[in-house]
């Protein structure tokens, strides 16, 4: 039996559509969703059984999600994604032709580009700092945007996002993710709309979030210290189908048991669930709250 309960899990995320009348526009403005958890108010976390966190959050309780979108002029497509006090600004470009291994092929490429800015952390981070942490995370990023995109939609161009950490409080690699997906099926709607592409390239949607291990409990979306204190660290990547694309797992203070991994693996997908249907809401392809 899982020991750690969680909320109430939301609706079904609807399917995801390959061309409808609902991608056919961009979208600007923000998303808000100031609780992402379930129907189980906050007041009866300690009656449940459930530890109150650093921040005040249940176990399995995200942080305050929004998306704001077409802040950059220029950009393909561009989101600003806020997970707490995480802010990552997402930004999809266009270059036509593709890496050479391509060429000639019919297909495009999607990848990252990853940087923290000098104030982003509490101790100023030099520009060029940690380029081993830095080119591990732009080809998750990478990665995790192909994974769900149909690289022949779109001929031998690729779209490159750039995610630029503003503001770091945990979750960077997953914020970025979430708000990179975002990014690119704006530009590709820009495409659409421009004629360059008749449509959408994109399988399926795709989300992060992280989950830990913080004095022997396990936790949804950490922010900061709650990473530094965890004795397990995940990182998860899911489709809407629910389909895993990436987990990074570490004991950072010793090992962890299969029975915990599922927990781990049910936990995150509780919270992708939620971020799924608050990245559909802001495409304008969902309910409302």
């Amino acid at each position: 039996m899982d020991r750690y309960p969680l909320t109430q899990v939301p609706d079904e995320v609807p399917a995801w559509p390959t061309d409808r009348g609902l991608l056919s526009q961009g979208r600007k403005g923000t998303i808000v969703l100031s609780r992402l958890t379930g129907e189980v108010p906050y007041s009866g976390a300690e009656d449940q059984g459930m530890s109150v966190r650093f921040d005040g959050r249940r176990p399995d309780e995200m942080r305050r999600l929004t998306f704001d979108g077409g802040v950059q002029k220029y950009a393909l497509g561009s989101v600003l994604v806020a997970m707490g006090d995480t802010k990552v600004l997402c930004a999809a470009s266009l270059e036509e032709g593709v890496p050479p291994f391509l060429k000639g092929k019919g297909q495009g490429w999607v990848t990252a580009e990853y940087g923290m800015l000098p104030a982003s952390t509490e101790v100023r981070t030099a520009r060029d700092g940690n380029r081993g942490r830095t080119m591990e995370i732009q080809r998750l990023i990478g990665r995790s945007l192909r994974a769900v995109t149909d690289l022949r939609g779109f001929g031998e161009r690729t779209i490159r996002v750039d995610c630029d950490v503003i503001q770091a409080d945990g979750g960077t690699r997953t914020a970025a993710i979430t708000g990179g997906f975002l990014a690119v099926v704006e530009g590709f709607r820009k495409m659409k709309e421009a004629g360059q592409i008749h449509r959408l390239p994109i399988k399926d949607q795709v989300a992060a979030v992280s989950v830990g291990m913080v004095r022997g409990e396990l936790f949804l979306d950490l922010n900061y210290a709650e990473d530094a204190a965890a004795e397990v660290d995940a990182n998860l990547v899911m489709t809407g189908s629910g389909d895993l694309v990436e987990v990074q797992c570490t004991g950072e203070e010793g090992a962890f048991s299969r029975e915990q991994l599922n927990q781990m693996l049910d936990l995150a997908w509780l919270g992708i669930r939620q971020i799924h249907k608050a990245q559909l809401r802001f495409l304008g392809m969902g309910r409302g709250e």
